[in-house]
């Protein structure tokens, strides 16, 4: 049922942004989620599919390997998806730093959060899949939250 669903939002949205924990979960093979990872990461691999993520989720995707001074992980960790097919990364600039400014002045995001939805908002992908509730604070945002598919 959860990955019918999932399913249901990829093709409503045909583009989405990815929160940091879609690929932590990618990464860590988490039981929990990792049905629903395969899925997102599958569909983004065909064709007039896309999704987009700010520079900061590989900032906290680096933070583990680094903290464990495991360079080979880093290295793997930026290279896999550094180059993913169809997945766009996007560096803040001045329009998504006022986005954001926005966004966690009206709806109480944190400064992170707050660039990764201005990120989707300024490439203009509505769909959002995250695991983080506080996105569905921001109105322009289709957010699914992978929680509410188990």
């Amino acid at each position: 049922m959860g990955v019918d669903r999932l399913v249901g939002f990829l093709r409503r949205n045909g583009e989405v942004a990815l929160d940091t924990s879609v690929f932590v979960y990618q990464l860590e093979a988490h039981v929990k989620y990792v049905r629903f990872t395969r899925e997102i990461f599958a569909w983004l691999e065909e064709p007039g599919h896309r999704g987009v993520t700010s520079t900061i989720t590989m900032t906290e995707l680096l933070v583990k390997p680094y903290r464990n001074r495991d360079e080979r992980g880093a290295n793997d960790c930026f290279a896999l998806f550094s180059r993913y097919p169809n997945l766009e990364w996007v560096a803040p600039n001045l329009e998504i730093s006022d986005e954001a400014a926005q966004i966690r002045a009206y709806y109480g995001l944190k400064t992170p959060d707050a660039i990764e939805a201005a990120t989707a908002i300024y490439r203009g992908v509505s769909g959002f899949l995250t695991n983080d509730l506080v996105y569905q604070r921001v109105p322009k945002l289709d957010t699914l939250v992978l929680d509410e598919l188990l």
